[in-house]
Order: structure tokens, then C-alpha cells, then sequence
């Protein structure tokens, strides 16, 4: 079995998806099955992530060819660490929405819990290939689900932002499709170490060919990972999907940025010749503006929902800053912070839905309403929510910018890193204090006929699935920076690479 671990995160979503279809599971009368047998499903994930990450850091990177078909041809999953923490990463946010959704938001649409493992499948290939087309097909698949999630229990406002998500969507796998034929009529092959291995030997002719395919999948992971320009979709999705879908799709947007550093420092890195780093100029001034417009966008914001997705295209301009410095000390601070900021935007999204579900139908807007039921409890995870993703001490987010402000080296570095970061930063905290006095501090007498809605077991247990990170990744900060940075190593090291492949024929 210990053989087969790599491709289990990919079987056991979509094997446990396709069984939740089934007449056991299906029906009013059968819910608490179905939720029971979801919830068994992610820890085995989870569990099964664990254990694959473990071994990865003991073992090495992992070689899986589905078929025992060779590479370069067959399909093949490459779990090195970087992967291998991703799959752990978006596992353990899976399981926090889950619980949060057990309240009754799995109950809004028929087929939730069973599109939310086939969106899982979807991100988890995305981590885990090796190949681009694969990757083409995975995104497809977590695609797909999020078109049916994101109208999850209906309602006009959802179907509206859906129409303009998928269109986009549809017009960036266009353009995927356009780069995948691009590259593979100049490279003869997908498959990420063999394109490595080709993209420098290619004549000059057919290099311009390989640099409009290469940007235009820049365009493509741009769009997923809303970067400016491509940002304009994410806040109006984000705000108006479910509390449990928002929550998923906070690891989204990491996947484009993902997509980004695995391709532009493995094929397109310091080996390709005349295509290395061709994307650098670019992603800079991109990376500072997408924090520039993020930061405007959450100073203007006219609700938590809102405010908390500008907050994400902050968190992807950070990402690719870090990616822009194109160092191995910036790659590993850019994949704590990656950690960071999925798991607290992800239970910001679901604090929001829980504070507007108490302020009647105000909900989470910036006005006077009626005083929240919860305040302490509520307030205090607001609090630690709100402290470390402005990135305040003690919290993950001062640890996490910290590393990325001692990644800069040069000069001109240092200036555009340590301004913008800490003026972000700053700003960050002017709104969410905002935000805060505005929903705990300013409101109406409660009336018997308004009462307080608290918030059920289910709700609180998922906001402090996901809070509890924020603290234990600085507790555990030390051995965390360290995994980090041997994952960023791994991701620069080419013929670390090519051995694990081995182009040979034999299996490692």
C-alpha cells in the first residue's frame, strides 16, 4: 500500500464522492448518513495527507506513475514536499468547512457534500501532477464543482456572479488550451521535467513560440489566482457564495499562484537560456499593484465579505512578491505566509457568515443593526483573526511577513518589500478596526421580538478549527520554516528533479 500513497489523496475524494451519490446516501431521511460518512471521508483524508507528507520529509520526493506507464509519456504525480504540504494544507481547511457547514448550510443544496470532495479531487491533482495537460484536467474537474457550489441554495445575486465565473473560466481554459498546444508543438512534450530538460535547446524560431506559450499561461494562473488585472471577479464571487464554498475557495487563488512558482522556476527557471525568468519583469509590478488596488478595495469595502476578499488579492500580491524575488529563503517565506493566510481568510469567511447571522438583515454590512448575541466569544475570534492577518505578534501573520521582509536582499528590494508590506499592513488594520467597531460597538437595543441568533456547536468548532493554526504555527515556528525551506529547495532543484523522474525507464 505504502507504494500507492501518492495517488490515495486523488482515489480516496473521488471514490467517497461517487459513493455519497448513491441511494444509501441520498434522500432527506438519510442526511445524518451522508454527513457522518463526509466527515470520515476528510479525516481519511487529512490522515492520509499526514502520512504522505511524512514520508516525503523522511523519504524524499516521490515518482508515481499511474499504470507503471514511464515518463515522459505516462501519467505521472510528482509528490515532493511542496506538494505534499499543500495536500495537507487544503485536507485540514477542508475539514474546518465541513464542520462549520454541518450547522445546516449542507442542507441548502442536495448534492454539497459530494461537490465539495470532487472540488478536493480537483485541487489536490492540481498539486500532485507533473504533467500541464493533467493539470489542464484537474482544473477542469475543481472547475466544475465550483460552478455548481458557488450557487449552492440558490438566489439571484449567486446566479448572476456565477454566469460572469464561468464565462471567465471558460475563456481562460481557451487559453489553456492555446498555451498546452503552443508549448507542445515547440517542446514535443508536457511533462514538467522533460520540458525543463528541452526548453534551453530549442532554436531561436521556435523559443518566440515557447515565450507566447509560456505567456499566455501566465495569463491563465494569473486569472486563477486573481491578479491584477484579473482580480475584478474575486470579491463579487466570493461575497455572495456560501460561508463553507468561500471558505473552500480561499486555497483557489493559491492554486494559480502555485501553478506559477512550480512552472516559472522548473521549466521557465535559471536553466532555460534565453527564456529564464521571462515572467520577472512582469510579475513585479503586477505583484505591487495587486497589493495596491487589494488594500484600496479593503479600505472601501462596505462589508466583511468584501473586505475579506480584497484581503485575499493582498495575500496573492505577497505571494507573488515573493515568487518575484526568485530565491530560495523568498520561496520558503512565501509558502509559510501561503499557509498563513489560507487557513485565516478561510475562517474569516466563515466568522463573517456567523456575525451576519446575528445582525438580522444587516448581516455583515457596515452599519447599525442589532447587537450580535455572542459578543465574546464571537469578538475574541474576530480579534485573533483580525491581529494575524494584519500581521500582528503573536500571531502567524507577524511571523510569516516577518520572513518574507528578511527575504528581501538587494536595495531596491528591500525598498519596494518593506514599504509596501508594512503599508498594507497598516491599512489592513485601519479596516479591520473599522470593520470591528462597526459590528461589535455600534448597534440597537435587542427586542424580544429580535431575538439573538447564536451560533450552533457546529459553526463555532469550524472558526476554531481554523483560528487554532494561527497560534500553532508560530508555537511550532522553528520546525515549520525548516519544512518550508527544505520544500523551497526542493522546488529549485532541477536535477533533484530529473534523478526522482528517471528518465531511464526505471522506477525509483
Amino acid at each position: 500500500m505504502s507504494q500507492h500513497l501518492p495517488i490515495l489523496p486523488i482515489l480516496i475524494p473521488m471514490i467517497g464522492g461517487l459513493l455519497l451519490l448513491l441511494p444509501p446516501f441520498t434522500g432527506p431521511e438519510k442526511y445524518q448518513f451522508r454527513r457522518v460518512a463526509s466527515i470520515l471521508l476528510i479525516v481519511l483524508q487529512l490522515v492520509c495527507a499526514v502520512v504522505l507528507l511524512q514520508n516525503v520529509s523522511y523519504g524524499g520526493a516521490i515518482m508515481y506513475a499511474v499504470g507503471d506507464w514511464q515518463p515522459p509519456f505516462g501519467i505521472i504525480l510528482y509528490v515532493d514536499l511542496l506538494a505534499a504540504l499543500l495536500v495537507c494544507l487544503t485536507s485540514f481547511l477542508g475539514l474546518g468547512i465541513l464542520l462549520y457547514s454541518l450547522a445546516g448550510d449542507d442542507r441548502e443544496g442536495k448534492y454539497f457534500h459530494p461537490l465539495i470532495h470532487f472540488q478536493l479531487l480537483g485541487i489536490y491533482g492540481a498539486f500532485l501532477t507533473n504533467d500541464l495537460f493533467n493539470l489542464f484536467v484537474f482544473f477542469e474537474v475543481l472547475l466544475i464543482a465550483s460552478y455548481t457550489l458557488l450557487i449552492h441554495g440558490g438566489g439571484k445575486q449567486k446566479t448572476a456572479a456565477n454566469v460572469h465565473y464561468v464565462i471567465l473560466n471558460l475563456i481562460g481554459s481557451s487559453l489553456f488550451l492555446f498555451a498546452l498546444g503552443t508549448l507542445y508543438g515547440t517542446l514535443g512534450t508536457l511533462n514538467i521535467a522533460d520540458m525543463s530538460l528541452r526548453v534551453s535547446q530549442i532554436s531561436e524560431s521556435e523559443q518566440l513560440i515557447a515565450q507566447a506559450g509560456a505567456s499566455l499561461l501566465l495569463i491563465v494562473f494569473g486569472l486563477k489566482a486573481a491578479m491584477l488585472p484579473m482580480h475584478f471577479w474575486l470579491p463579487n464571487v466570493y461575497g455572495v457564495a456560501s460561508a463553507p464554498v468561500a471558505a473552500l475557495f480561499a486555497i483557489m487563488t493559491k492554486v494559480g499562484v502555485y501553478c506559477i512558482f512550480r512552472v516559472y522556476t522548473v521549466i521557465f527557471g535559471e536553466q532555460a537560456g534565453n527564456l529564464s525568468n521571462i515572467v520577472e519583469p512582469w510579475i513585479w509590478p503586477l505583484a505591487i499593484l495587486s497589493i495596491i488596488v487589494g488594500t484600496i478595495g479593503a479600505l472601501a469595502s462596505p462589508n466583511l465579505r468584501a473586505l475579506i476578499g480584497n484581503l485575499v488579492i493582498v495575500s496573492v500580491g505577497t505571494l507573488l512578491i515573493t515568487f518575484a524575488i526568485r530565491t530560495p529563503e523568498a520561496t520558503a517565506a512565501g509558502l509559510l505566509y501561503l499557509i498563513h493566510s489560507t487557513l485565516i481568510t478561510g475562517a474569516l469567511f466563515l466568522l463573517a457568515d456567523l456575525l451576519g447571522q446575528q445582525r438580522g438583515k444587516a448581516f455583515d454590512y457596515f452599519v447599525v443593526a442589532r447587537k450580535i448575541g455572542q459578543q465574546k466569544v464571537a469578538g475574541i475570534c474576530f480579534l485573533i483573526a483580525a491581529m494575524a492577518v494584519a500581521g500582528l505578534p503573536p500571531f502567524s501573520g507577524f511571523l510569516s511577513k516577518l520572513v518574507i521582509l528578511q527575504s528581501a536582499i538587494g536595495t531596491a528590494e528591500k525598498v519596494w518589500v518593506w514599504s509596501v508590506l508594512l503599508l498594507s499592513s497598516l491599512m489592513a488594520i485601519i479596516a479591520l478596526s473599522r470593520a470591528g467597531t462597526t459590528l461589535f460597538w455600534r448597534y440597537t437595543t435587542p427586542t424580544k421580538e429580535n431575538e439573538e441568533t447564536n451560533a450552533s456547536n457546529w459553526q463555532l468548532a469550524g472558526v476554531f478549527v481554523l483560528l487554532t493554526a494561527s497560534p500553532l504555527l508560530v508555537l511550532f515556528g522553528a520546525p515549520l520554516i525548516q519544512l518550508t525551506s527544505d520544500a523551497a529547495a526542493q522546488l529549485h532543484d532541477l536535477p533533484l528533479l530529473i534523478e526522482v523522474m528517471n528518465f531511464n525507464g526505471d522506477m525509483p
